[in-house]
């Protein structure tokens, strides 16, 4: 093998493997911990909200609920949207966005006596936040700007997926899937990092590559507009946009019942199940309903959906509608499928989930291999300790990757005990989540890797234990009925994570002091890796 991959070639590649790494590599462990969670964004909502449900209105109520809202609710009046319960609980609620930001959402339902109850909610929870991260690293600057980092960041990751595995190619009959932990730390870490890596590769490229681009599709279609369209894009994308309407019928009209549009939706796709309605204009001729739903049997985006009018009930388009999409609306569907999984059901979800979190430990691995070279090299030259840019950069993935365990367990549980006495819980959220993540990273640059890991990792044991504690302090359950209870329609899953979690830190922290209590005879600095065993 190495007569086919020349010693040059894998000096080149292994440089440019180790400062792609190194320059991504805690932006990759932000994005991978948050992506974990986001695979299960939707029953983590569910969980935060459990004891202050939304409250519903029979569907067959759906049709006098909309007058009402209408009549009563000028600011309703351009764009609602109607929730559909499961089959199982066939009752509605409707919501809106008062301002454009959307930190403000209105709900309305009916109550006992057939009146109009309005409530205002905040329009983003913690599963907001953790998606937000996920897709900016928590990089100040907005959504926009946090995107087209991780965009240049992800096509980096893929620079670094492949010259990893060039330079592991010579070594591939040897060391495939070899762990060897009898050994020294480094070579340990090596091996992990590289089983992770190996064992993952197609999932790591497929998340990479759709990252890249969702990171970077503005600039792609700006490329584009100059390159190939002529200046042509936009008028192009408007075209093809579902929502777009040349000239809107103002004149009022009346619309058909939720039950005769939904009933015309499932005969025209009988695999596709409706979960919600999207009113736009509604009241009027030019009255766009875009129906929303599931379909298991393809790949979708976070859903599938169609337009239709809900004055006649004439479908008119279809070109996110899972099985009638276009070979375009295909691929771009399986790129959104694969980024976030949605699709299998809860095995390929799970997968994810582990998927995501061994992602996040090749990231932090391999930041780790690199301080250990350079530490070793510093200590061939003669250096009494690290050189400020070495402590920097130990700070930065000790406290880095800690603060953000420790910060996002913060926010989960403040979420939790937030909701419902809270309208807009979102300041909350990102204070409490930024002051651990940038003190912890502070603690770790005053004391050092070394020293701070064991506190930290204790930190962020406490922290995340504080998630089924917060559960249990919203309920009015005992502790453990309070983790087999189901949120809100989730799982227990979240309390049982959480403790899981918390107790592999404990874990974490116990092996910590006890490497410290007896020093690895082999290790060429007091400042190993806080996590190796």
């Amino acid at each position: 093998m190495s007569r086919i991959v020349p010693a040059e070639i894998l000096r080149i590649y292994k440089i440019v493997h180790s400062w792609v790494g190194i320059l991504a590599g805690l932006a990759l462990f932000i994005a991978f911990y948050a992506g974990a969670l986001t695979v299960f964004k939707e029953p983590l909502s569910h969980w935060t909200a459990a004891g202050q449900p939304i409250p519903t209105t029979a569907f067959d109520q759906a049709e006098t609920l909309i007058a009402r809202t209408l009549a009563e609710r000028a600011d309703a009046r351009h764009t609602f949207t109607l929730h559909l319960g499961r089959t199982s609980d066939p009752s509605v609620y409707l919501s809106w966005h008062q301002d454009q930001d959307a930190r403000s959402q209105w709900t309305a339902t009916l109550d006992g006596e057939g009146a109009l109850s309005v409530t205002e909610r905040g329009a983003k929870d913690i599963g907001d936040l953790v998606d937000h991260i996920h897709r900016t690293a928590g990089l100040p600057g907005g959504l926009e700007f946090g995107s087209l980092v991780m965009g240049i960041v992800s096509a980096l990751y893929v620079i670094a997926l492949v010259s990893g595995f060039i330079v592991w190619l010579p070594s591939a009959r040897k060391d495939l899937l070899a762990l060897r932990l009898e050994r020294n730390p480094k070579r340990a870490w090596l091996d992990g990092h590289n089983v992770v890596g190996i064992a993952s590769l197609p999932f790591h490229l497929a998340i990479a590559l759709t990252a890249v681009v969702f990171g970077l599709h503005d600039s792609i279609y700006a490329s584009l507009d100059r390159t190939v369209y002529g200046g042509q894009v936009r008028p192009i994308l408007q075209a093809a946009n579902p929502y777009t309407v040349v000239a809107p019928d103002a004149r009022p009209a009346d619309m058909l019942p939720p039950a005769d549009l939904l009933a015309r939706v499932r005969a025209f796709a009988p695999g596709f199940e409706p979960t919600a309605i999207q009113y736009r204009n509604p009241g009027t001729e030019g009255a766009m309903a875009v129906i929303l739903g599931e379909d298991p049997r393809h790949l979708v985006r976070a859903h599938g959906f169609l337009v239709s009018s809900p004055v006649s009930g004439a479908i008119l388009n279809t070109d996110y509608l899972p099985g009638r999409q276009g070979t375009w609306g295909a691929i771009v569907a399986a790129f959104f499928a694969l980024h976030f999984g949605t699709f299998g059901g809860e095995p390929v979800r799970w997968s994810y989930f582990l998927l995501a979190l061994a992602g996040a430990f090749l990231f932090y691995s391999g930041n780790w291999l690199w301080i250990e070279s350079r530490r070793r090299a510093h200590a061939r030259d003669g250096a009494s300790g690290p050189t400020r840019s070495l402590r920097a950069m130990e700070a930065l993935t000790t406290g880095g990757i800690l603060g953000c365990i420790g910060g996002l367990s913060v926010a989960i549980a403040l979420g939790k005990l937030l909701h419902g006495h809270v309208t807009h819980p979102q300041p909350w959220l990102w204070t409490a989540y930024y002051l651990c993540f940038l003190g912890a990273i502070a603690w770790a640059w005053r004391r050092g890797a070394e020293q701070a890991a064991r506190p930290l990792l204790l930190l962020c044991a406490v922290a995340t234990l504080a998630i089924p504690w917060a559960s249990w302090q919203a309920s009015d359950l005992e502790l453990g009925q309070s983790l087999l209870a189901r949120h809100g329609g989730a799982m227990p899953g979240v309390d049982w994570i959480a403790l899981c979690g918390a107790f592999a830190l404990l874990w974490l922290a116990w092996r910590h002091f006890k490497q410290s209590a007896r020093p690895d005879p082999m290790a060429t600095s007091q400042n190993a890796p806080p996590h190796s065993g």
